[in-house]
């Protein structure tokens, strides 16, 4: 493996720490009511630790090309999957008596 690019230390520190103040964030962030950006606040927050993990602890970052259309051809299935679930979810009828 000649390929392989090896990070020095510090940058996985500095990934731990930007996930780890991303995180603090989405936690203050959770206690502000910003009404209908709640969810829209949050999940930018979660797709960016996101792209932090997939770039630099799956070594994404030094990868070839194939790799990254495979990771990203993985992340757009999950978001259709997503997004079919939760049309589904917001489509439902409520059923009167049904509790659940």
């Amino acid at each position: 493996m000649s390929g392989q690019h090896i990070l020095p230390l510090r940058a996985y520190f500095g990934v731990f720490f930007g996930l780890m103040g991303l995180t603090a964030l989405t936690t203050w962030i959770s206690f502000i009511d910003l009404g209908a950006m709640n969810d829209v606040v949050a999940l930018t927050i979660a797709i960016v630790k996101v792209v932090l993990v997939l770039v630099y602890f799956m070594h994404l970052r030094h990868s070839s090309k194939l790799v990254w259309i495979i990771a990203g051809s993985g992340f757009l299935w999950l978001t259709i999957l997503f997004g079919l679930t939760l049309s589904d979810f917001t489509t439902r009828i409520p059923i009167p008596g049904w509790v659940g």
